[in-house]
């Protein structure tokens, strides 16, 4: 009786005004706290929406922590867990959509806002093939490398395999500087080459090379670098 009679008033108020106000004006712990209604339904979330962000400090780093943190949290189960781990990439793949089909990436200016967008919130390194049909617009934006990028860790076969699979036209590369830098390395110039050598011997054309940090991007085709 205890939770009906002081919680569930609490979650109707808290929902009812988010109804009206949208979330823009809430704080980040209010907004987990109503996220975990969905993975907790029978339970105080104030008090655990509290404890996630005093354990990874802020709203963003209770979105990007692994499943196995999160669970490592009191009061945190599997489900709530799973759905708290599902936000940030399903975000990243909502914006991927929005692009698809519908914006023409011929500019770049434009593939690089696409770029920022595909790589928010994300702290590790990777790499995504962005494939164009013949109206440069997103067919598939997929991601093909993770961890450190360098020469020695590029297939080639596997990104001429991705650019055949979703029928690419021609494609834009793309990485991310997790440290915030956006200055191509050796590396990054050499992986350009490779993936161009690749990619010319079945005529899909590499447009662009973007790289990604601190929401803010370098293109190697603005820089006439490589490309």
């Amino acid at each position: 009786m205890g939770y009906v009679s002081i919680h569930a008033g609490h979650r109707k108020r808290l929902k009812e005004r988010f109804l009206r106000e949208g979330i823009d004006h809430f704080e980040e712990h209010q907004i987990l706290e109503m996220l975990l209604f969905y993975g907790i339904p029978r339970k105080d979330t104030n008090e655990i929406a509290h404890r996630l962000i005093r354990e990874f400090q802020d709203l963003a780093g209770v979105l990007d922590a692994k499943m196995e943190d999160l669970r490592k949290v009191e009061g945190v189960g599997e489900n709530a867990a799973m759905l708290l781990a599902l936000l940030a990439p399903l975000s990243r793949r909502y914006q991927s959509c929005k692009f698809k089909g519908k914006h023409q990436l011929n500019s770049s200016q434009k593939a690089g806002e696409y770029a920022v967008h595909l790589f928010t919130d994300l702290h590790y390194e990777c790499f995504y093939l962005i494939c164009l049909n013949n109206q440069n617009q997103v067919r598939h934006a997929a991601k093909t490398f993770q961890g450190t990028i360098n020469e020695a860790a590029v297939y080639p076969r596997l990104v001429v395999e991705t650019a055949l699979k979703y029928q690419a036209s021609s494609v834009i590369l793309a990485h991310n500087h997790p440290g915030g830098s956006i200055k191509p390395s050796q590396g990054d110039i050499q992986v350009t080459k490779r993936i161009k050598e690749a990619l010319g011997a079945i005529d899909i054309k590499v447009v662009d090379h973007i790289i990604v940090g601190d929401n803010r991007y370098f293109s190697f085709a603005e820089d006439r670098l490589v490309l």
